[in-house]
């Protein structure tokens, strides 16, 4: 197996995050936690991971500052992992994820799990990128400037 290199010492803000998320279960792992999973049993469960797997990605995880490991909430000896507010601003990326898999990655017809508003039961609107006088930005509108 090919080692993966670190993109820590870039100054690229896609690449750099993807240290700490760019695994195929790391995201899902996050998923899970918006969706209510607290407990590694639970992780497993939904996931279909490997005890060994999971406990890595979770571990790795709490070191980069997205979980911490709290006590269980109804007092059992067993530990809970929580989205601080590191992970919890993952949300739009798992939005902006999940709006492009739908567009892109089903068929018209098919079956698929939706998002939605608690209050309105309604879809969320699909996430943009504006610019700062409110234009709507295309890739081609934007460029990146390195240090």
């Amino acid at each position: 197996m090919v080692k993966r290199i670190s993109h820590q010492a870039t100054p690229c803000g896609v690449a750099r995050p993807l240290d700490v998320i760019g695994d195929g279960w790391s995201l899902l792992i996050v998923r899970d936690a918006f969706a209510g999973v607290r407990r590694f049993g639970e992780f497993q469960s939904s996931l279909g991971l490997a005890k060994n797997i999971l406990a890595a990605r979770l571990r790795m995880l709490i070191e980069h500052g997205i979980f911490e490991a709290v006590p269980a909430a109804d007092g059992a000896a067993h530990q809970e992992y929580v989205l601080t507010e590191k992970g919890r601003g993952l949300f739009p990326v798992l939005v902006a994820l999940r709006q492009w898999g739908d567009a892109f990655c089903f068929e018209a017809d098919e079956a698929r799990a939706r998002l939605l508003d608690k209050k309105t039961k309604q879809p969320p609107q699909t996430l943009e990128v504006r610019a700062q006088d409110g234009r709507l930005l295309a890739a081609e509108d934007t460029l990146v400037q390195l240090p």
